[in-house]
């Protein structure tokens, strides 16, 4: 009797153990879906792991906050301005001139990558993990620069002189050097740390390998991007910065991108930058409706009678034979979208994040926190630059973009001990 009292009274404890050991392991699943879907990031043709990662990860986070199993935070700098932001979309959904795909793109590309953001904050929340997501990254771009590398310049034939992503990845020229400079940035200042030398090894190859990858897109807006981060990492880490910027040097020697480079090759860029005639066509967009802008949806922008009528109203020598149909500029793109006000929102999140950034770098409690603070300006620096020339709130640079937001995030909670509580309720 007594021993059959004791079998039963077991059961529940064995149900109760398993069952924990079960939502234990969705925790720690997620770091690896979400680690997974980064490292697919820039590679084409991967939608279907992407998004099984993703919908998988979003899934079990779910779970996890039904049975109370995780706490859940959104108690950080950018969540005020992400809130406001998302809420001006939501409104410009009633005056979208294309409603249906505003609504498609609202989810797609403004509530998905809120989703990413917070999960990695949620569960990248201590220095191992955040240096393994960084790791990830630095991982992924190299692996992408030696495939697009071989493939397009062995595998297609193409000259060298050819740039590098010309009709060949579901990802444009511009967009390869968004990828591949974060990953050297990232690479750069792990250089600095005490690691083993293994480790230096095996960065040392992956920031050679995405450092020509950067440098055969012959992209000028990328090379900028490289011209005002890199003296912001010097700050911290003046010895590798200068060794990379000597690798460059000498690389640019044997690459086509020095002709590029050269004074009258880029004073005639500018003359000539279609982006020009590109600028005067959207800000007589953003002049006709300069409050709620046409719509979040980017499937806007395809409506040839709305940019032909827009192009016809801007100077002779500005107009285009065929008007683009993407603004190529992140901020002009924010205002024909949402509008001033839209636009007023998405600088209150610039301006949160870079107050989130100089809080790390000048007050964190460690140089870990401070240097890699430092780091991640460097790298929003980059994307901002680069995204003066390109669109990058969706796809791949989007995910960049995220990422970077979230890294910070992540450091101003350890630097502020805010830390994210497990639940194990029996």
């Amino acid at each position: 009797m007594l021993y059959d009292k004791a079998v039963s009274d077991l059961k529940p404890m064995e149900k109760v153990k398993k069952g924990d050991r079960i939502f234990e392991l969705f925790k720690q699943s997620i770091p690896i879906l979400m680690g997974i879907f980064l490292f697919f990031n820039p590679f084409p043709h991967t939608t279907t792991i992407k998004e099984a990662c993703f919908y998988l990860s979003a899934l079990i986070v779910l779970l996890l906050l039904v049975f109370k199993k995780v706490s859940f935070s959104f108690k950080m700098p950018l969540s005020m301005p992400f809130a406001l932001f998302t809420i001006w979309v939501f409104v410009g959904l009633f005056f979208a001139l294309n409603n249906p795909n505003s609504i498609h793109d609202f989810y797609a590309h403004l509530l998905k990558y809120l989703t990413f953001y917070y999960i990695l904050v949620n569960f990248f929340n201590a220095k191992k993990r955040l240096v393994g997501l960084m790791w990830v990254t630095i991982l992924s771009a190299a692996a992408f620069s030696i495939w697009a590398i071989t493939y397009f310049y062995f595998f297609l034939g193409n000259n060298i002189t050819t740039r590098l992503g010309l009709d060949f990845t579901e990802i444009p020229i511009n967009i390869i050097g968004i990828v591949t400079l974060f990953a050297i940035i990232l690479s750069l200042q792990y250089l600095h740390e005490k690691i083993s030398i293994y480790r230096k090894t095996l960065l040392a190859i992956c920031l050679i390998v995405t450092s020509l990858a950067t440098l055969l897109t012959q992209t000028i807006g990328t090379l900028l991007a490289i011209v005002f981060s890199l003296p912001i990492l010097f700050l911290k880490n003046k010895k590798t910065v200068v060794i990379f910027i000597m690798f460059l040097l000498v690389a640019m020697i044997f690459l086509p991108v020095r002709h590029r480079l050269a004074t009258q090759s880029i004073v005639s860029k500018i003359r000539n930058d279609p982006r020009i005639n590109i600028t005067y066509n959207f800000i007589e967009i953003v002049k006709d409706y300069p409050i709620t802008g046409i719509g979040f949806g980017m499937q806007t922008y395809d409506n040839k009678d709305l940019l032909n009528r827009y192009n016809a109203r801007i100077p002779i020598e500005y107009r285009q034979e065929t008007p683009t149909a993407a603004p190529h500029n992140l901020l002009l793109d924010v205002a024909a979208r949402l509008g001033l006000v839209g636009l007023a929102l998405y600088l209150y999140i610039i301006f949160a994040f870079v107050r989130m950034g100089w809080k790390t770098m000048k007050y964190g409690k460690d140089d870990f926190i401070k240097s890699w603070g430092l780091c991640l300006m460097a790298a929003f620096v980059a994307v901002f630059i680069q995204g003066m020339f390109e669109n990058i709130h969706s796809g791949p640079p989007a995910i960049v973009l995220y990422a970077i937001f979230a890294m910070m995030t992540i450091l101003w909670r350890l630097n502020y001990g805010v830390t994210i509580v497990i639940r194990n309720k029996n």
